[in-house]
């Protein structure tokens, strides 16, 4: 089983270069003191939402960052995963697989009723890994979004 550790604000210098290498390889056009803004409140325990380090504490592989909300259609609290990252080094060895199946059976324990992704439509390698991990499209759904910025 890879670790999770659940991180803390002490881990920013090590998950700051792994959220940068995210938004490059995604093309989001972000900058260090940007990202740092929206990284340091779920650091330090927003109930918004939590990031993971995947891998050694010391040197991660990877994250993930689950966002919460409430969703009365399924009864309670849901969560969004908002990023996950595995270092292109160590991709392909089942370890997205196994942080997407691990982590949702431990946050059901704390009353979390479904968690959700968005995946871009024409990247089928992505679609694999979540379908592998239980993950499918809702019928009939589509996310939508508006920016307030």
């Amino acid at each position: 089983m890879t670790a999770l550790h659940l991180a803390t604000p002490d881990d920013l210098p090590r998950l700051e270069p792994l959220v940068a290498a995210f938004h490059a390889e995604h093309q989001l056009t972000t900058d260090q003191p940007f990202r740092e803004a929206a990284l340091l409140p779920l650091l330090e325990g927003s109930p918004h939402g939590a990031i993971w380090l995947i891998g050694p504490a010391r040197s991660p592989i990877g994250y993930i960052i689950i966002c919460f909300g409430w969703s009365v259609e399924l009864g309670g609290m849901d969560g969004f995963v908002d990023e996950i990252y595995i270092r292109p080094g160590v991709r392909g060895r089942g370890i997205g697989t196994e942080v997407l199946s691990a982590l949702p059976k431990t946050l059901a324990g704390s009353g979390l009723k479904a968690l959700h992704l968005e995946v871009d439509r024409d990247d089928t390698a992505p679609q694999e890994l979540y379908r592998r991990a239980g993950f499918a499209p809702r019928p009939r759904y589509m996310l939508m979004t508006r920016n307030f910025t």
